[in-house]
């Protein structure tokens, strides 16, 4: 039997999704991190002890539109800290040295 040949994840992104840089790469990882704050939202709303539905009430929208946050749609940065004062959270922005901002 011959050697395996092992690969990178990012290799193996390259391949298949696009060299960094590239429109469909970018989307990739865009999605991704919408996808990572989605989720830190709904398990900061869980820590809560709230409901979606309620959730939905503080900050003035459906059930339905949490549930798409949560999911990492129809994010916007107004949003989340909308969802942040309703739930009592501090957030602290970052910027790296490409500009990009992140939650802390």
């Amino acid at each position: 039997m011959g050697k395996m040949k092992l690969y990178t994840l990012e290799e193996i992104e390259d391949k298949h999704i696009g060299k960094k840089g590239t429109p469909e790469r970018d989307k990739y990882e865009e999605d991704i991190e919408m996808f990572l704050i989605g989720e830190a939202i709904k398990q900061a709303r869980q820590a809560k002890n709230l409901t979606q539905e309620e959730l939905g009430k503080l900050v003035g929208v459906q059930k339905a539109q949490i549930s798409r946050i949560e999911n990492g749609k129809n994010l916007t940065f107004s949003t989340v800290i909308k969802l942040f004062k309703a739930m009592e959270l501090s957030a602290k922005l970052e910027t790296d040295y490409l500009g990009k901002i992140a939650l802390c």
